[in-house]
């Protein structure tokens, strides 16, 4: 597909290097490097800074926080099957969706905003997500984590972008500005597996080693432009631990209605308990007391709760609860899920993204661009000590009306012309008719 020229507000990654730094280093390579596909470290980054003091009004950081919920919600029912455990993180999900909405237009935009229950035009969306992530980086100071070691809540975003390929300098401020994400030089045509791999690992790193192969294989494909990434990690210490010697093993009653043997831990703390109309809850702090897990006992089958669980029953459980002298109960449990989001996403409202029809002309400013996929991982264990948790998101941009990978054979008499790029002078044109002679 032939694209038209490219306007002087862009540049191709191979040009942009002139303002890239490796590992987010002040230190910038020369524009070559940052275009050779090897060099996969290469940050692309915005000269614009992250903004730590964001202005934003205390109405639209509730505002955000309440659309966020929502769609956490909505996205539960969406991937409720019923039957299996299941472990998400909503605010990674809606990150990494941010950022690629940062690039959305006209309809897309539309639809990808009232499908994230985002309520904020972008000029405000973004600067409060921006506030919501630095407030959750400054939790955590001095408490304990699950494993001994210190508390842990840390958010990291990166893009990865194809080389030679053009993105908006004003999407990149975007991403600078309020989400700290640098774009970084890969080659998804040419090397797939490399930049995956490079992906994959950057991911890890940024979640402990819980969450791998977030991108698997086979989710690159030549007509890759981008990939959105966000990563989460938790990993914190109960206020009120649990004593593993209080912990045995007991029966726990499956939805089917058999039961099975598994180790239930015991406590007995002052803590946050509530109930109502077919629950009962409990708030278990975390040391430092800036974050808890809410856990909610449905009287009846969790099944049967259905679409009764919105925003104004979350509101309701947490308006239940009240401090007490409580006993609980509680199993050990460590799981994962993978989860393609494409469906359930198109199902709460934002199909056009997954289509020919998508509008992302704010990423490059050429249009063209559409979501191949959204994959999401998520990691959580829960013990006697604590809560470790960790989750990814991965938001594949390709381009919708790429050509197939082409293939030539010059095993038949052909023509060479060497010329001069820049002027267009041919300095030699020959022919091959026998390269053997």
């Amino acid at each position: 597909m032939r694209r038209p020229p490219i306007p002087a507000a862009l540049l191709p990654l191979s040009l942009l290097a002139a303002g890239c730094a490796r590992d987010g280093n002040a230190s910038q390579p020369s524009p070559s490097a940052c275009g050779d596909p090897d060099t996969a470290g290469c940050i692309v980054a915005s000269d614009r800074s992250r903004v730590r003091d964001p202005a934003v009004p205390e109405a639209d950081a509730r505002e955000l926080v309440a659309g966020n919920t929502t769609f956490a919600l909505d996205l539960y029912r969406r991937l409720d099957d019923g039957r299996s455990n299941l472990i998400y993180s909503p605010y990674s999900v809606s990150s990494a969706l941010a950022m690629t909405h940062a690039g959305a237009r006209g309809e897309t935009e539309a639809q990808m905003a009232r499908a994230l229950r985002f309520t904020l035009p972008q000029e405000r969306l973004h600067p409060a997500f921006n506030a919501l992530d630095l407030a959750l980086a400054s939790r955590g100071e001095g408490a304990e984590g699950q494993d001994g070691g210190g508390f842990r809540l840390h958010v990291a975003n990166a893009l990865w972008g194809q080389v030679g390929s053009s993105f908006a300098p004003s999407f990149l401020d975007v991403l600078a500005e309020s989400y700290g994400a640098g774009l970084h030089v890969v080659d998804f045509a040419q090397a797939p597996g490399q930049a995956r791999g490079i992906i994959n690992g950057w991911v890890a790193e940024r979640t402990e080693d819980r969450i791998e192969d977030i991108v698997p294989e086979g989710a690159i494909q030549p007509a890759t432009r981008l990939v959105v990434t966000n990563a989460v990690y938790f990993n914190a210490a109960w206020q009120f631990p649990f004593d593993e010697d209080e912990t045995a093993r007991a029966p726990f009653t499956r939805l089917d209605g058999t039961s099975i043997s598994v180790p239930m831990m015991t406590n007995h703390a002052q803590v946050r308990y509530g109930e109502g109309g077919g629950f009962q809850a409990l708030e278990l702090p975390y040391d430092g007391g800036e974050l808890s897990m809410v856990l909610v006992l449905p009287s009846e089958e969790i099944g049967a709760l259905g679409a009764g669980i919105d925003l104004a029953w979350l509101e309701g459980v947490f308006a239940s609860l009240g401090t007490r002298s409580v006993t609980m109960t509680l199993p050990k449990f460590k799981f994962e899920s993978a989860l393609d989001l494409v469906e359930p996403l198109g199902a709460l409202g934002m199909p056009i993204a997954f289509s020919g029809l998508a509008d992302f002309s704010g990423i490059d400013g050429q249009g063209g661009l559409f979501l191949s996929d959204v994959l999401h991982k998520a990691f959580i264990s829960v013990n006697e000590a604590g809560t470790e948790a960790a989750a990814a998101t991965a938001v594949i941009i390709a381009e919708t009306s790429a050509p197939e990978p082409a293939s030539i054979r010059f095993d038949r008499p052909f023509l060479f012309f060497i010329r001069d790029i820049a002027t267009g002078a041919i300095l030699f044109v020959g022919r091959v008719v026998d390269p053997s002679r």
